[in-house]
């Protein structure tokens, strides 16, 4: 029988977050760098735990190149190859580190993930509470909570997971597909979860058996990256905040004077005739194309990010990204900004 939650569910853009009592005297004073241990594979990661999205137009070796430089993570897209991978490895050893390999649901999916970790190293894919509890007693170190359905990353049936990971000790990220910039699961489904408490509940879920989330989908500013992380997220994923710019997949366009991107979602009409021949006739597209102002290069903007949370910190009074979200009240409001003069930037 249909089921109405009453209970509030908020987004991003519904909070903000409360200044409170601060001794930093400067924003250089805040340290973004976390370090993880997981709970299943027991490997380390130490790093600035924002991660570019495994979207063909985000995900690339070009972004990976720049990110790794900020000791920032790269979701990198499924569509390289063996060769692809064994090259960028090669000319690129000290980003290895901050890598994560993509990887789809069938089993020539799962068999070239092997071999790329077994050339490389590194590996890759969920959403909501009950489930995150299953998936890391199953196996999973990262879950990535999203709102849109997902597709779980496994081998064996549902119920109960039996995971069978390419590579052995090394962490295992279930994701799904977002509600992202592009994605129009919402409209075409009707499915989804305010991301604001999809962390917020997913997270308390994780945490309490030693997991860790990705808050993926929903952030368009530096303050939305620095509310996921107020709101328990131990990583966030970009796409959109990533596209249109030099180290960015997508076809430059020129029109008018002015430079653009293409910008597309996964499940997008574009995505699935670029990589299946076209939209599968059981589905819908659940993916948008859009044109993106080119921005230059990706390290003003990354640049930009860690200004905005090195800010956020010194505002609530946390000297590390890790004290944020025990340093964070949220406060509901009708209103984030001030709306008379728009930015032009």
């Amino acid at each position: 029988m249909p089921h109405i939650d009453n209970d509030v569910k908020l987004d991003f853009k519904d909070v903000l977050l409360r200044p409170k009592r601060s001794t930093l005297k400067s924003r250089s004073e805040v340290d973004l760098t976390r370090s993880f241990s997981f709970r299943n594979s027991k490997q380390m990661y130490s790093g600035i735990p924002i991660i570019a999205a495994n979207m063909d137009t985000v995900g690339t070796f070009e972004m990976a190149k720049v990110l790794c430089k900020f000791s920032l993570f790269t979701a990198v897209h499924k569509h390289y190859s063996l060769e692809q991978w064994k090259e960028f490895a090669s000319w690129n050893p000290d980003c290895l580190e901050h890598l994560a390999a993509s990887s789809g649901t069938g089993s020539a999916d799962f068999e070239q993930l092997g071999q790329i970790l077994d050339a490389i190293p590194q590996a890759g894919n969920v959403v909501t509470g009950e489930m995150v509890e299953e998936l890391i007693l199953s196996g999973a170190d990262i879950i990535k909570v999203g709102i849109g359905p997902g597709k779980l990353v496994h081998r064996g049936h549902w119920p109960p997971l039996q995971w069978q990971t390419p590579a052995e000790n090394f962490p295992l990220i279930l994701v799904t597909f977002f509600l992202g910039s592009v994605c129009t699961t919402r409209k075409k489904t009707g499915v989804g979860y305010p991301q604001l408490s999809a962390v917020m509940e997913c997270a308390d879920a994780a945490h309490g058996l030693k997991g860790h989330i990705i808050s993926d989908g929903g952030c368009n500013c530096p303050g939305d990256v620095a509310k996921a992380f107020g709101a328990g997220a131990d990583f966030v994923m970009l796409g959109g905040m990533l596209a249109g710019h030099s180290e960015s997949g997508g076809e430059l366009i020129e029109r008018d004077g002015k430079k653009y991107k293409l910008f597309y979602g996964m499940s997008s009409e574009m995505a699935m005739k670029k990589y299946a021949g076209g939209v599968a006739e059981y589905r819908a597209s659940e993916g948008k194309t859009v044109e993106v102002p080119f921005k230059g290069n990706v390290e003003h903007t990354i640049r930009d990010i860690l200004g905005g949370i090195r800010s956020t910190c010194t505002y609530v009074g946390a000297a590390k990204l890790k004290e944020l979200s025990r340093r964070t009240t949220f406060i509901r409001v009708t209103q984030q900004v001030n709306p008379i003069f728009s930015d032009k930037s």
